[in-house]
């Protein structure tokens, strides 16, 4: 559609059930979200004055809801979309390079003629070149494009920014330059792969998969290759409860060293049992060689091991219990699954800055403001960043007033579930 189509479209509505469907049916988010929409596109009219016919794009950020630090074990998990995304609006051509301009960030260029993992590109351009490279790889032929976008997927507040931007860039590419041939798995894997390989980071393959397919999402990555993926629907807010995610505002900074010994510490011991990870190793096995895998293990490697175990089968109960509608058996599952984080994976806070405990002290809060109604826990990788709440849809007002009284301004976001993921936006 051409830019002037496509602002009368907004403008008349005529995206709106696409709206709702991503946002909610709330008049001031409508509002806002249509508001954004003109504004990507006028923004992107104004960069690049030559370009007259547009696609428009999306990408949701995710959130994880059951299998805390299962999946690099190749262990099962259940997540989310979350109506948190990055719209990208975006113009063809074949000049042979991709430019970008994301809003509060300098433009840049990605030639096309040079996607090499040795091309020097880092950060952004990077995980473009790498998404790029995988496409050409398989065949498919990339003249080049133009591309604005916009995020609501606050970078570091735990919903992944990362894994969105890549899941956009994969659709944008699948859509308009592969006939759609490679589906949303196959975009989150090459999304992966542009991380770790051309940015550098050893990620898993949750983030991408949830944000490519979008709805909640239960992954069983007993075979990374080829996971097993099954999508469904659940309105939490018809059962009486909302998603609610809090940034307590702490810093991330200098905790890689606690997340590598999380998974360094499950695969030692799993290495007891001649396994790479714990998936493969018997739960009936682990716990009768206890005292034999002292001699080798620490006592908290043993201790998440056995939180391994234990959510790894929460994860399988927890989406069988939404499937199922049961939310009460649902909530006593994260509330297990929130202590089995604090007392057994140990993530809550870092060992090496112990007086500073933000998530332990949002979890205290959650847990007197909601006394035994709804169920809190971390979310994601722990130690700073985010808790996850299901709040009594009666009290989400108040819960959500108190904690932004402590962590800050906007630091408590009701979220709702995302029916898709990455997708190609068109009119009515």
């Amino acid at each position: 559609m051409n830019i002037l189509n496509a602002l009368q479209g907004i403008e008349n509505n005529e995206f709106m059930r696409t709206f709702k469907d991503f946002y909610g049916t709330a008049e001031e988010e409508l509002k806002y979200q249509k508001q954004r929409y003109l504004d990507a596109v006028n923004s992107f009219a104004k960069l690049y004055p030559k370009r007259k016919d547009i696609r428009i794009f999306s990408a949701p950020g995710r959130t994880e809801i059951g299998g805390n630090h299962t999946d690099h074990q190749h262990g099962c998990i259940l997540a989310a979309a979350v109506n948190l995304d990055i719209i990208a609006v975006v113009a063809f051509h074949k000049d042979g390079v991709i430019r970008v301009k994301s809003e509060g960030y300098d433009a840049f260029t990605v030639n096309l003629n040079d996607v090499s993992v040795q091309s020097g590109k880092t950060g952004t351009a990077a995980i473009i070149s790498g998404i790029a490279a995988s496409f050409m790889d398989r065949g498919t032929e990339i003249g080049g494009f133009d591309l604005y976008c916009t995020s609501d997927v606050i970078s570091g507040s735990g919903i992944s920014s990362s894994a969105a931007f890549e899941t956009l860039i994969g659709t944008i590419i699948d859509t308009c330059c592969n006939d759609s041939g490679a589906g949303a798995v196959e975009i989150a894997k090459i999304g992966q792969f542009a991380e770790n390989v051309y940015f550098g980071k050893n990620s898993g393959l949750m983030d991408q998969t949830v944000s490519s397919v979008g709805g909640l999402v239960f992954i069983d990555f007993f075979d990374t290759e080829e996971p097993k993926v099954e999508s469904f629907n659940c309105d939490f807010e018809e059962y009486g409860y909302c998603l609610c995610i809090t940034d307590t505002k702490s810093s991330h900074a200098d905790l890689t060293e606690d997340y590598t010994a999380i998974r360094s510490e499950m695969e030692s011991v799993a290495r007891e049992f001649g396994k790479p990870h714990l998936r493969f190793v018997s739960e009936v096995a682990f716990y009768n060689e206890i005292p034999r895998i002292r001699e080798k293990c620490s006592d908290r490697a043993i201790i998440r091991a056995a939180h391994f175990f234990e959510e790894n089968s929460r994860a399988k109960f927890e989406a069988s219990a939404l499937w199922d509608g049961n939310m009460e058996y649902f909530l006593e599952l994260v509330r297990k699954s929130g202590h089995s984080s604090a007392t057994l994976l140990q993530n809550q806070y870092s060992c090496s800055d112990p007086e500073n405990q933000a998530i332990t002290l949002a979890i205290m809060m959650s847990r007197k403001l909601l006394g035994d109604k709804g169920a809190v826990r971390v979310h994601g990788g722990g130690f700073a960043g985010t808790i996850q709440a299901f709040v009594p849809v009666n009290l989400a007002s108040k819960y959500i007033t108190e904690m932004n009284r402590i962590f800050g301004e906007n630091a408590c976001t009701k979220m709702r579930i995302r029916p898709v993921g990455g997708v190609e936006i068109t009119k009515e």
